[in-house]
């Protein structure tokens, strides 16, 4: 047998790694069809009320999970204040992506969510005093420059709208904020589904306090998106759940950047939403600095095994 065949992982583990390549791209698949269904049905629902059908149609199915990861006892939580402040994170999140799907291109405002990983490393270094190197740090200041290039602020007419460009960036702080609450979650000993459906719960409960003054009564055809909103969505974190439980997160990560292909195909073909030369520039330079930053994670984590 020759070394390179020694070396290499048996069939199994590589037919495992190829069903979770092909369930995140189905999952980023996924959530981009549940962006679009935000996108068409925005301007006419309020977005509070967008979130609780999302959170409320996906319950069933979170149910579903709940119960193939072991049962109702994984519900029980130790972490009450933990859950609330992933619960606010993750709105905040929410809140600037349905918002950035609705008001922005839909790729623009799917590359603008892929500033989370940015504000991750940033975070990183704040709130748990981990060593972030100067390339990784180059790679953020990047990144965000890629931002820049997008929004090109004070180019009149041609920049994107700023304030839904700074909603966008906001949840995505927020979905960094939300990741770094899962993280402390899970080291607390705290179950992913646990951590998964109380986040269905509390965020629909919110939202749904949030549609009192706002209430539209959707027609039926809106009905019919809300729930395809809600369901998408827990397909997609299904798929994406089953996906790590298969693979390495070294190794799945940057296909997650499909999303961007997709929402860019959608946009054009539904909404014509043809990228200019500054967003094509700016998806790749901050789509670019993202996968820098996780070269450098793969590196950091394969040298502290050593």
């Amino acid at each position: 047998m020759s070394p390179t065949s020694a070396s290499s992982p048996p069939p199994a583990v590589i037919a495992a790694r190829r069903r979770a390549i092909l369930l995140v791209l189905g999952a980023s698949a996924a959530f981009v069809v549940s962006a679009a269904l935000v996108k068409s049905i925005g301007p006419a629902i309020p977005l509070p009320q967008i979130i609780l059908f999302r959170n409320f149609f996906a319950l069933p199915l979170l149910l579903v999970m709940v119960v193939q990861a072991g049962g109702f006892h994984l519900l029980r939580t130790r972490l009450p204040w933990r859950h609330a402040e992933r619960t606010f994170w993750g709105m905040c999140g929410m809140v600037g992506a349905f918002h950035g799907f609705v008001h922005l291109p839909l790729a623009t405002a799917t590359a603008l969510g892929f500033t989370m990983p940015l504000f991750l490393t940033a975070l990183s270094v704040v709130l748990n005093r981990e060593q972030v190197g100067w390339r990784r740090w180059s790679a953020v200041v990047v990144g965000f420059a890629g931002v820049l290039i997008m929004v090109r602020p004070g180019f009149g007419g041609a920049a994107l709208p700023v304030f839904s460009v700074g909603l966008v960036l906001l949840g995505a702080f927020g979905w960094a904020m939300a990741m770094m609450s899962i993280r402390r979650m899970g080291e607390a000993g705290e179950p992913g589904v646990s951590i998964v459906f109380w986040f269905a719960v509390a965020s629909a409960t919110l939202a749904g306090i949030g549609t009192i003054p706002f209430w539209v009564t959707p027609s039926p055809r809106e009905w019919l998106l809300l729930a395809g909103i809600g369901c998408v969505s827990a397909v997609a974190q299904l798929l994406m759940t089953a996906a790590y439980r298969r693979g390495e997160t070294t190794l799945l990560a940057p296909f997650e950047y499909s999303g961007l292909i997709w929402t860019m195909f959608v946009g054009i073909l539904i909404w014509s939403e043809w990228p200019d030369a500054y967003e094509l520039v700016g998806f790749g330079v901050l789509v670019g600095a993202g996968l820098y930053i996780w070269r450098r994670e793969v590196m950091r984590a394969a040298q502290a095994r050593k």
